[in-house]
Order: structure tokens, then sequence, then C-alpha cells
């Protein structure tokens, strides 16, 4: 199992039960994946994720973190010493924001800021919510936001957790660009159940950014245009465009307003993952196919076009929740599962007749029908 995410560790667990050999590579230093340095602790108690792998450990499982797969262990090596290999690596490419200034220092993807993060208060110890989080104490990662101005580009999960960092290492302010319009709090008659509700919510870190900063950090309606820098090349602002939305014989239509200057000391990018890395994918030439979320593998069920490699998780379905990475790879190793039982038919059979055990001929001749006997 290539990647130690929730996909990862459920397919190793169900594989485990079936009395398959099962390890589990992960180049990380700590297994998880995007458990452990993913989500930050507000949402998971990073004691929980390294129970169930001392539990997956004890069931008789092989971990091998700090191992990358296609550089430290080529794909090639997998296929030789393995029956199975899964792919659960994730759909870890972040999406880019290619606008004038990009190249400049203090705009990050938003995965810098969260892993970072999270590896520097592992590392001292801190693995619970309250240790890391209570009280606003700065952290001292790399990545700091302590006493920074901080715009975050995106609207989702992931640009949630950056306000959520950025605030429990004492940032300056903060604020969150999103393209949408600000929604009501009631459904409209245009969003109807089961529909997705189509409504104002307040997540965890808006609340804390008005509990903290006194506002909300969201700026709807706000296009991205640039990134300003000073004169030895570190960020200092973020041009951004008001725009209002209106229907038209087309469809929705965005008009650009006024243009405005955010200051930032520091900006992360978090509009979504394109797919997963394509380092693996190229080594055994596994295809590719374009689905809505981005660029992913292509699979029959979970079987990719190789005939010893299976995916599941976001590097399968882009990206999406730890529930549905979860139902992936159990699923998957069922499918694998199946998969290993009949190789194992096959080559039973094929000793038996290689040992000379061929089927017994029929006693009775060729021709016997039960028509040709008495039973009276």
């Amino acid at each position: 199992v290539v990647g130690s995410g929730p996909a990862g560790l459920a397919a190793a667990d169900q594989l485990n039960k079936k009395g398959h050999r099962v390890v589990v590579y992960e180049r990380d230093d700590r297994m998880g994946g995007l458990l452990v340095y993913g989500i930050p602790n507000p949402k998971l108690d990073k004691r929980s994720v390294e129970r169930r792998v001392d539990l997956l450990k004890a069931a008789g499982i092989t971990f091998k973190s700090g191992v990358t797969v296609g550089t430290t262990v080529t794909m090639q090596q997998l296929v030789q010493d393995f029956d199975a290999i899964l792919l659960a690596t994730g759909a870890t490419l972040p999406r880019d924001l290619q606008i004038p200034g990009r190249e400049l220092r203090g705009v990050h993807f938003a995965m810098e800021l969260l892993t970072g993060n999270m590896k520097t208060l592992m590392n001292s110890g801190m693995y619970t919510s309250h240790q890391a989080n209570h009280g606003g104490v700065s952290s001292p990662c790399s990545l700091s936001c302590a006493g920074k101005r901080v715009v975050v580009i995106g609207g989702g999960d992931t640009a949630t957790d950056c306000i959520g960092t950025a605030l429990r290492q004492g940032c300056a302010s903060v604020l969150t660009f999103l393209l949408v319009p600000e929604h009501d709090t009631d459904r409209p008659a245009s969003n109807p159940w089961p529909e997705y509700p189509q409504i104002f919510k307040v997540d965890y870190a808006h609340a804390e950014s008005a509990a903290r900063l006194g506002r909300d950090p969201r700026e709807f309606c706000t296009l991205t245009k640039a990134f300003i820098g000073d004169e030895s090349g570190q960020v200092q602002a973020v041009r951004a465009a008001k725009v209002r939305w209106h229907m038209s014989d087309h469809g929705r239509v965005m008009q650009e307003l006024e243009v405005v200057e955010y200051p930032a000391d520091l900006v992360f990018i978090a509009i979504g993952y394109s797919g997963p890395e394509v380092e693996l994918t190229t080594q055994l030439g596994l295809e590719l196919e374009h689905r809505r979320t981005g660029k992913v593998l292509k699979t029959t069920g979970y079987a990719t076009s190789h005939p010893k490699v299976w995916a599941a998780g976001d590097c399968r379905r882009g990206q999406s929740l730890v529930v549905w990475a979860i139902a992936e790879g159990r699923d998957a190793a069922k499918q694998i599962d199946m998969h290993l039982r009949r190789e194992k038919r096959k080559k039973k059979v094929q000793r038996s007749m290689t040992n000379g055990f061929a089927p017994l001929p029929n006693p009775w001749g060729s021709q016997t029908h039960l028509s040709n006997f008495d039973f009276t």
C-alpha cells in the first residue's frame, strides 16, 4: 500500500484481516498522511491517529515511513516484490494561481503552512488540541504567521484551516478571498432539498476570527488580480477586484468593479487540488483521465491499466472527504483480495497440471448418458 492516509490505512486493515501480508509505505516521517499533517488539531486529535496505527502494527501490518515510492523505491521494484499494489497517494498536486507577482517571497501554497505547523507541534510533543492551540500561543514553525498580516485565497476547508492556524500562531490580521457572493441564511427556492444547501455558514475559524479580531475574515465577490512586492521581492499587498454576479441568457456572468489593494505579509493559496503527483504514474505508464475535480488515475472498478496496480481515494476520485477515502480503501481491498484468491487458485491448478495430475477420465465412457440406465 503506497500512502498511509485514510484510504491506505482502511485498505491495509481489510487486507490484513483477510490473511494477506501487508506493507504500507509513507514518504513522511509519520504514518497517517492527510490525517496527521493535513488536518489541524482542532478537527482531529493526533492521538486518535497514532492509536489506530499502533493497533494496525500490533495486528501484523508492516509500516515503512520516510520511503518515497518512485525515488527511494521504484514502482518496478514493487511490482517485482509484491503480488498487488494499491496506490492511495491522495490528490496532493495543488492548483496554482498564475497571476503577476506569484514568484514573490511570502506567497505559499496552503499545505506548506498546515504541514509545517503540524510537524513543528508534534515534534515539540504537543499532540492535543488543548496543548497546541489553547490560548493562541505562537508556534515556532519556520513559516510563522505571528504578528503578520495574512491573506488566504479560497473558501473551502483548507482555506478555513489556514485561517484557524494563522489565528493560533498569533497573526495581526487575516482575510480570505472568495469569488462567490455571500449566501442568505435561508435556503432559496432555487436550491431545494435534497440539493446541497447553498446558505451562509460560519465555520470554526470564522467564529474565532470574529472573537479574536472583531470581524468575519471573509471577503466575498473578490477576484485576486496580482501580488504586489517591495524592492527586495517580498510580498506586501494583494491587488483584487470586487465583482458583481448577474444572470444573462448564457447563465451567470461576472462583472468586475473597483480594484482594492489589501496589505499582506503572507499569502496562502487554497483553491483546491488538480490530482495526484505524476511521478508514480509515469514509471508504469498508468493511464489518467480528466474529471471535474482534475486529472486522476483511470480505473475499472479500482483496477488501473496495470494488472498488478489498484488505486483508491483522492488519487482515483479527485479531492474529496475522509469518509469517502475510507470507503474506497475498503472497497479496493475487497477487489484486491478477490483477485489474489483467483490467482492463487489458478496457480494451484497449474501446479497440478505440471505435476501430472490430469482430470480423471469418465469410467463409464464418453458416450455415457443418464438415459442409458434403468433406474427401476
